[in-house]
């Protein structure tokens, strides 16, 4: 999977490259077809780390994002966001949903049975 990583305000250095790209490649492992994936990194005012991604599935996209003074800590827990979010969308047509077929039918009584009921 390629993942594109932007820096904003922040120079992107090879260890924080390899570590996003290692976490990353933890999500293939829920068997989803990922198109691309976007990811941004700011450094905020107060000193706080701003980690955001989002990945393209056919279905749709998946956005998380987290702010954190540890950069390392912004991006373990966004890859735990989009862990839950394609968790969710694997099994979600396997979701057992409520079905109103076993409702109790109603039973046909002739007129002669009704009658007789009276």
């Amino acid at each position: 999977m390629k993942v594109n990583i932007t820096g904003k305000n922040l120079e992107i250095t090879s260890a924080i490259r390899t570590h996003i790209e290692s976490k990353f490649e933890k999500l293939e492992k829920w068997q989803v077809d990922i198109i691309g994936c976007q990811t941004a990194i700011s450094e905020e005012p107060n000193k706080q780390m701003k980690f955001e991604a989002s990945i393209t599935v056919p279905k749709g996209k998946l956005v998380a994002s987290s702010s954190n003074e540890d950069l390392y800590k912004a991006v373990t827990e966004v890859e735990q966001k989009l862990e839950r979010q394609l968790n969710k969308l694997r099994h979600k047509p396997e979701a057992r949903r409520a079905t109103h077929a076993e409702k109790p039918e109603e039973q046909d009584l002739t007129e002669t049975e009704l009658d007789e009921a009276i």
